[in-house]
């Protein structure tokens, strides 16, 4: 592993697959959200142009930091090396699922002390 991480985050946001890399990601300071800093894109000096790679770095231009919802997050590996980030349609049928609460509310939603 090199002397500074590397992660990638794959997450899913209007139902694309979105593919990053960061040098640093943790649970950050806003409940249900993970804390995605120092965001990596690969050189521009290329020839070949990657349509994908390009749309990303467009999304992302001038962001130091982003806070991605935790219910969005598909997963988060540490890498050796950095990779092309991409952004992909989602498999499967024409039926986003709803967004589902990570945490129920205290007292089971019935309002008042739960009891």
């Amino acid at each position: 592993m090199s002397a500074q991480p590397i992660y990638k985050i794959v997450f899913m946001n209007q139902g694309k697959i979105f593919e990053i890399y960061a040098r640093h990601v943790s649970h950050g300071a806003l409940f249900g959200f993970v804390e995605v800093e120092k965001l990596i894109f690969g050189a521009r000096s290329s020839v070949v142009v990657d349509p994908s790679e390009e749309r990303i770095q467009s999304e992302f231009s001038g962001v130091t930091r982003t806070y991605l919802p935790l219910h969005s997050i598909i997963r988060i590996d540490e890498v050796e090396k950095q990779g092309v980030g991409k952004v992909s349609d989602a498999e499967g049928g024409n039926v986003t699922p709803f967004p589902m609460p990570v945490y129920a509310p205290p007292g089971g939603g019935k309002g008042g002390s739960g009891e």
